[in-house]
Order: structure tokens, then C-alpha cells, then sequence
């Protein structure tokens, strides 16, 4: 009889473990590229996002960020914004998520854990409060002299940056990231 017991627990376990198991190879990956807001200012600069959709299984999820071709040793802070980010008025709906700083070779990278694939706010429009999905990805330069530095025409002083003055916008994510299908 206890032979018997102890095959249901193994067997329930074993189950349990395989279960386990194809729930970590189901994980969704979403890949989208930025591309430079001012191409003239940064001619050869590439950035691409990988995010690794697990805030179901593992409470967050986990974006990848890498960039190349961007000035040399140069600070930049990255935000969650909802689509309408370049449109008039623009960034109805931001987040910070964390920032970054180029090597010499002008290659940055940022590794976040934190809700990607389904952040949103509220926020209110008149007197109604309603949910702005943040779906799209955008990062400034931290510092306007280093902005300036990099392409003297830049001389917009933008409040993304913990201190509230930072540079114009550097890269984003322009069209559809994958990121909307989260609501």
C-alpha cells in the first residue's frame, strides 16, 4: 500500500516537473530595431531590443537593449512611451526604465528586468481616467553638451533625464514593436 502511494507522489511530481519544463520553452520573444531620430546627427548608429516576455511565469520580464554607432563615451536614458511619442503633442505617456553609457567604440547595451510587454498607465484625459499602453521604446541623449558634442545643431533641452535637463531624443522604435499585442 505504501509502494502504491509513494508511485502517485513520484508520478504527480514528475508531471509537475515536466509541465514545469514546457512552460520555460513557451516564453514569447519580441525583437524590434531603432533607428537614429536624427539620421543626419547619427549617420551609422543601429540599435535593436530583444524582450523576453515572462512577467506570467516569473513576475518580470527581461529587455535587451543594444546599440552601435553612437558618439563615444556618451550617456543616454531610456523610456517605455506610448505610440504616440513623435506625434503632436508628443509623449502623452512615458517611463523611465533605466539608462546607459557608450565605450569608447560608440556601442552601448542596457539589460532591464521590470513589466515590459504589458506596461501601461493611467493617466487623465479631461476627467476621464483611461490607460495608455506603453508599447514603443525611446532613449535620449542624458546631457545636452554631450548631445551638442555629438551634432552641434541639437539644442533642444528635453526633461528626460533624472536631472530634468537632458538632450533631444536619440533612437527609437518607430511602427509596430510586437510590444501592443499585451494590452
Amino acid at each position: 500500500m505504501k509502494r502504491f502511494g509513494l508511485s502517485i507522489v513520484l508520478v504527480t511530481l514528475g508531471l509537475t516537473v515536466l509541465g514545469a519544463l514546457g512552460v520555460a520553452h513557451a516564453l514569447t520573444t519580441i525583437s524590434f530595431d531603432l533607428v537614429p531620430v536624427n539620421a543626419n546627427c547619427l549617420p551609422d548608429a543601429m540599435g535593436d531590443v530583444t524582450v523576453l516576455h515572462k512577467e506570467d511565469t516569473l513576475g518580470v520580464d527581461t529587455l535587451h537593449l543594444d546599440a552601435r554607432g553612437l558618439p563615444a563615451h556618451t550617456d543616454f536614458a531610456v523610456f517605455l512611451t506610448s505610440a504616440d511619442a513623435f506625434a503632436t503633442p508628443s509623449f502623452v505617456a512615458v517611463e523611465y526604465i533605466g539608462d546607459f553609457t557608450t565605450n569608447a567604440a560608440g556601442v552601448g547595451s542596457l539589460k532591464v528586468d521590470a513589466i515590459i510587454a504589458e506596461a501601461f498607465v493611467s493617466t487623465l484625459v479631461g476627467t476621464t481616467r483611461v490607460r495608455a499602453d506603453l508599447d514603443h521604446l525611446v532613449f535620449w541623449f542624458a546631457d545636452l553638451a554631450q548631445a551638442q558634442a555629438a551634432c552641434t545643431s541639437l539644442t533642444a533641452i528635453t526633461p528626460f533625464d533624472g536631472d530634468g535637463q537632458a538632450g533631444p531624443a536619440a533612437m527609437s522604435s518607430q511602427g509596430a514593436t510586437g510590444l501592443e499585442q499585451f494590452p
